[in-house]
């Protein structure tokens, strides 16, 4: 996708911790439509790559609204956003992307945890302006952590939402998510603990799968104590490059001149997915399906390994 140039218009302080940033374009053109649940990717001064969430109005075309949490575990990409970027900042993004679109249903369910708000609100204006039947719960630690709430409070759909403090505990998804109706499709977006906790218990109540629709931010910190060293095989080329433990298969590769696109480097956003033709993944990602995973025949090389000695790929 090419390239787009843009101006930070405005940041804002949404809550603690939390800075949006609006995007507009530098030659003044119309930016390109998107949908709700899409992203983009900024390229940040510090030359990172990280996606985030448009959380405006979809439809406007004259800006781009993101949001991005100060992580305290940042690996350099919202400590960069929140230091580094400022009103007047230039930025080179990414056309939208949408891994998380809105599918047509009898009634949408939509779980927001923390920073997770940012494409479910998207999401609830674009349901809003269908007169679509949905549900809005917004989870959150507390109301300085709260971000957009104004924005809530005063939009068409106020009743439909209820945000959740986690003092108060008053969301209760055993009920929530009791008797699952075939035309309901639930929709979360949040911290990976959170999003497994709704997750569970959807399955643990008979959800099924195609009613599932999810985003994650970020993975957790996978177990590498077992990990050893592989090798990886060309096909173009007939080239072996061994994996030792402790790097990944994208970066061993750039060192060899064999360039894979990539934005995460989480196994998140997919942009890096590659054809496995020989050999069993060890799938460490959060794209995949499971029935994906289960075929074998791509992995994502920022972030899996190999369970087989050798991996043959499609490159």
């Amino acid at each position: 996708m090419s390239a787009l140039n843009v101006r930070v218009a405005r940041k804002t302080r949404e809550a603690e911790a939390i800075c949006s940033y609006e995007l507009v374009p530098v030659d003044g053109a119309a930016l390109p439509p998107f949908a709700a649940g899409a992203h983009v990717d900024v390229h940040l001064p510090n030359g990172l790559v990280r996606q985030y969430s448009l959380c405006n109005a979809p439809g406007e075309t004259h800006r781009y609204l993101i949001a991005v949490l100060r992580a305290a575990d940042s690996r350099g990409g919202s400590q960069a956003m929140h230091d580094d970027v400022d009103v007047g900042t230039l930025l080179t993004i990414s056309a939208p992307k949408n891994h998380f679109p809105l599918v047509d249903a009898a009634r949408t369910l939509l779980l927001a945890g923390g920073i997770g708000i940012t494409p479910i609100l998207a999401m609830a204006e674009t349901l809003a302006a269908d007169r679509a039947k949905f549900e809005f719960h917004y989870c959150v630690r507390s109301p300085e952590r709260a971000a957009f709430l104004e924005r809530i409070r005063s939009a068409g759909f106020a009743t439909q939402v209820q945000v959740h403090y986690d003092a108060d505990r008053t969301l209760d998804l055993a009920s929530l998510l009791a008797a699952p109706q075939p035309g309901t499709h639930l929709y979360v977006c949040g911290p990976q603990g959170f999003i497994d906790h709704v997750l569970d218990n959807a399955k643990a109540r008979g959800w099924s799968a195609g009613q599932l629709h999810v985003e994650y931010f970020g993975a957790a910190a996978a177990d590498t104590g077992g990990d050893q060293p592989f090798d990886v095989r060309l096909a173009a080329s007939g080239r072996v490059v061994t994996i030792p433990v402790g790097r990944t298969v994208l970066k061993v590769l750039a060192e060899q001149g064999v360039d894979i696109p990539y934005s995460c480097e989480e196994g998140v956003c997919g942009t890096c997915l590659t054809r496995v033709l020989e050999g069993v993944p060890d799938h460490r990602d959060l794209y995949l399906t499971d029935a994906e995973r289960a075929a074998n025949d791509q992995f994502t090389p920022c972030c899996s390994r190999a369970r087989t000695p050798l991996l043959v790929l499609d490159l």
